[in-house]
């Protein structure tokens, strides 16, 4: 199962690549086959990271230490409510967390965008697949979430007990609801830019991902607030 995550992780970002690179292209050339193909290569991401994180979850529901982040994170007597929420607990699960978000939100985009703002499209994606590639990037090179440990131990060292929360489920997941959310508008900005399309379309194109970004975001940090109250004390800051 690690390889396949592994495995699943470098596809995506070398799906992600082409993406980039076959929408600019496509969108110099005016060619409807490359342009189609990009958006191809952002669905398959999309799934290679769904995979990825299937794989993750998976290590987490079974309690397989030898994997580092799951060692760290999670023990055998932890209750599933947080074995779940540890997936985000620390910073490789997050990386992953954010990523797939952000392939998922850029296949919306391109399923919204099946025969209206062509023009932009490609340039969307090529912001949007930037972005998501620096993440992939970092879960391929920097901080892989699938790494082994040398002398698996017994027993892992369980989730920090001021996760253990539910403001730990809601909180961190509509914090990145709401920050990759706003990915899309400032794609299409940039796109606008790209393009010199400056009128109010692509204002009109993203008002529902700016609300939607801003009400997850909102949400969050009411959360977060509940959250600081009852472990840390934190009410008077809050109020």
């Amino acid at each position: 199962m690690v390889l396949i995550g592994n495995v699943a992780l470098v596809f995506a970002l070398v799906s992600t690549l082409y993406g980039i690179v076959v929408s600019l292209y496509g969108a110099g050339r005016m060619e409807p086959r490359w342009l189609r193909s990009g958006e191809r290569s952002f669905q398959v991401a999309a799934g290679a990271l769904g995979a990825a994180s299937l794989v993750l979850i998976n290590a987490f529901l079974t309690h397989d230490f030898s994997i580092e982040y799951v060692a760290a994170y999670s023990s055998s007597d932890l209750p599933l409510f947080y074995t779940i929420s540890a997936f985000w607990g620390g910073q490789k699960g997050s990386l992953l967390l954010w990523a797939a978000i952000l392939s998922v939100f850029l296949v919306i985009v391109i399923f919204q965008n099946r025969t209206k703002n062509r023009p932009l499209i490609p340039y969307v994606l090529a912001v949007g697949g930037v972005v998501l590639l620096f993440f992939e990037t970092l879960l391929v090179f920097v901080t892989p979430p699938f790494e082994l440990l040398p002398t698996p131990p017994l027993e892992g060292s369980g989730l920090n007990p001021l996760l253990q929360n539910p403001g730990m489920v809601f909180h961190p997941t509509l914090l990145y609801l709401g920050y990759i959310g706003f990915t899309i508008p400032f794609a299409f900005a940039m796109a606008a830019l790209i393009t010199g399309k400056l009128d109010d379309g692509w204002i009109r194109t993203t008002r529902r991902w700016t609300l939607m970004a801003w009400f997850f975001l909102t949400w969050g940090i009411l959360f977060g607030a509940q959250w600081a109250y009852v472990e840390l004390g934190w009410g008077g800051f809050w109020g």
